[in-house]
């Protein structure tokens, strides 16, 4: 899940580039209205400018774009396909499963789905233009949204922003009418109240409230089916939900993709948990789009891809998979099987952007609803990110996702959970720190403000500076030492860097771990089986304080011991009919290494969900085997450890 963000052209160039693509447009017959004879290098005057040159009310052009990506460019592709500040689809011919994270193909939907494509063909420029040119891409979104409203209209535009809202349906490539109505509800929301705001680069952007409006809200010429509650997914009234929160019910699909193949469907599995499986993690996700992308995205079956809940900036709540199912989240199986997702709008590189204080609260009362009805500990072992968890495969480390990201508020978050007043300055620790003590990660995030980049285009820029989450490590105590190296992020060897995907070097905030060593002010801890060091001064800059956990260490005799990514059962549990799922070890402990720990431990379990229609034997079977683990907090991500191979401190 990843952003990327790309600097704009010089005036010069931009005023060329749409001069040129204008006479093309014209010249391959795209029946287009003549560009304006002076383009605006603003964002507010690119919409200006494109609104007025497509014929599309500027207040639908503007809506439509915040209602996408609060009017912040997007070079990096969103959870939905889509691409910048319109969120413009193009087609992926594979995608990772939320499932089990391995690689799926992916099927095409019809043209119109694909914006992009569209939106480059009408402008006669490259589709990598309309992806990274922020201009561009506004254009090829007001111009998708004439040439959508022509053909809804028998070849006109429609003359009063009330007759648009098919068009916006449309837009949103929702394969649902439920989906499409949703997005269009929400665009005419934003108009008919009108919104503000300042963008990260300064730009001031306004929505001018147009009170009154009384759209035409059929939509039946899309041809757009509806959702309905399938045996699996079917609900009372009320959503599982808190009482005090606004808490919708909308489902995500669960149906075949190939008829001839009932093991190709999506989007979860139906089980009875915590009957037959306990739930014991939480699983905070930003959905890398907006709160209507992410609900279309997981009602169709292809994406291979759901969470139990959507939450929005708002902080309204949508329900999508009932918590008794396993949705597919965090592409680790076994995590998936004893957890509950819950995805959040917004871009990870984009953080406050989208990370309001609404959402937070209303995402902590739900997690603490949710802990307290399924027993789950309110700590960061077991209310985990994205990107805490581990992929199965050792190879696919690389890949995996790193929401909700380094601009996540973590201290706020744990505190609105457990219901704390979170302090103004957090209290000064007891020094000396010595060898042996537990420390918690907990820079103060407003003035934590380090140097972070992305990378994800191939250009390298430094992200806008706002409060994080977390704690570079060094491979020894200097600031001026490389960054701390994960061998599957950086397989030549390479140090660590300062990309916002990069969590091989990054330690998160309310994370424990235990000290290897101290030099002055810079403190060591045991990291993913290496020592990384931070500076910790005391005062306001310090980083972590001292705390307590139970540890573990490998047992006496042992020079090191494997570090799993799931506790999955022995092989001799599987009955002859259910592939045995083989332990990935990626990583090692060794002797004299600690590591924090959840205390009590955890059995072994696989669930079979090998169909869509129970066709196979034993095809949704929970296989229960006698091994038992600890979960421990190796580096950024948790690992697990068999109950014989290590000494437990408490």
């Amino acid at each position: 899940m990843i952003i990327k963000l790309v600097a704009s052209k010089s005036k010069r160039v931009m005023l060329a580039l749409s001069a040129i693509c204008a006479v093309v447009a014209l010249a391959v017959g795209a029946a287009l209205p003549a560009l304006a004879a002076s383009a605006q290098t603003s964002l507010a005057g690119n919409f200006a400018a494109a609104a007025q040159e497509f014929g599309v009310p500027q207040s639908i052009l503007l809506a439509v774009s915040y209602n996408e990506s609060h009017w912040q460019s997007n070079a990096g592709m969103s959870s939905d396909g889509g691409y910048g500040i319109m969120d413009l689809r193009t087609y992926a011919s594979t995608a990772v499963s939320g499932r089990d994270g391995d690689t799926v193909s992916v099927p095409r939907q019809q043209a119109n789905h694909y914006t992009l494509d569209e939106a480059a063909s009408l402008l006669g420029v490259s589709k990598d233009t309309v992806k990274t040119n922020e201009q561009q891409n506004i254009r090829g979104g007001a111009a998708v949204l004439a040439q959508e409203a022509r053909q809804l209209n028998g070849g006109k535009l429609p003359t009063s922003v009330n007759d648009w809202y098919s068009t916006v349906a449309q837009y949103s490539g929702a394969t649902t009418n439920s989906g499409a109505t949703n997005f269009a509800d929400d665009v005419y929301a934003s108009i008919g109240s009108g919104t503000s705001l300042t963008t990260p680069s300064g730009q001031a952007m306004n929505l001018q409230a147009v009170p009154g409006l009384h759209p035409n809200k059929t939509i039946s010429a899309l041809g757009l089916k509806s959702v309905s509650l399938n045996a699996h997914n079917v609900l009372g009234s009320n959503p599982e939900c808190p009482s005090t929160v606004h808490c919708r019910f909308i489902p995500a699909a669960y149906a075949q993709n190939d008829p001839n193949d009932p093991t190709n469907y999506g989007n979860y599995d139906p089980a009875n948990r915590p009957h037959d499986m306990q739930i014991r993690y939480i699983f905070i996700h930003d959905g890398e789009g907006s709160y209507d992308s992410i609900i279309n995205h997981f009602q169709d079956p292809t994406a291979l891809d759901s969470a139990q809940y959507v939450i929005s900036t708002q902080g309204d709540i949508t329900q999508m998979v009932l918590n008794e199912h396993v949705s597919w989240g965090v592409g680790n199986w076994n995590m998936n099987m004893h957890g509950i997702n819950i995805e959040h709008e917004g871009f990870a590189a984009q953080g406050a952007s989208w990370y309001t204080p609404a959402m937070y609260q209303q995402s902590a009362t739900l997690v603490r609803w949710l802990a307290n009805k399924y027993h789950i500990p309110l700590d960061r072992q077991h209310i985990l990110g994205h990107d805490s968890v581990m992929r199965l495969s050792a190879t696919k480390q690389a890949a995996q996702h790193w929401d909700p990201g380094p601009y996540w508020d973590w201290n706020y978050f744990m505190d609105l959970v457990k219901g704390d007043t979170p302090p103004e300055v957090t209290p000064d620790i007891a020094y000396p720190l010595q060898q042996g003590d537990v420390v918690k990660i907990a820079p103060h995030f407003a003035t934590n403000q380090p140097v972070v980049t992305d990378c994800q285009t191939g250009t390298c820029i430094t992200l806008p500076k706002q409060g994080t989450n977390f704690a570079y490590l060094h491979a020894w105590p200097n600031s001026n030492a490389p960054l701390l190296s994960d061998p599957y992020l950086h397989t030549d060897g390479s140090a660590g860097t300062t990309q916002d995907n990069d969590w091989g070097d990054k330690a998160s905030s309310e994370e424990k771990y235990v000290v290897a060593a101290v030099q002055g002010d810079w403190v060591g801890i045991w990291y993913a089986g290496q020592i990384g060091w931070f500076n910790n001064p005391f005062g306001a800059h310090r980083v972590a304080n001292l705390s307590s956990s139970a540890t573990v260490t490998p047992r006496a005799g042992r020079s090191s011991i494997p570090v799993y990514t799931s506790a999955y059962p022995e092989a001799s549990a599987y009955p002859a009919a259910i592939p045995v799922r083989l332990q990935n070890t990626p990583y090692t402990m060794t002797a004299g290494q600690k590591y924090t720990v959840d205390a009590k431990s955890v059995g072994s379990d696989y669930y079979y969900d090998a169909t869509a229609n129970y066709s196979l034997p034993d095809d949704h079977m929970i296989v229960v085997g006698k091994q038992r683990y600890y979960e421990i907090t190796f580096n950024h991500h948790a690992g697990f450890v068999k109950v014989e191979d290590v000494t437990l401190r408490q």
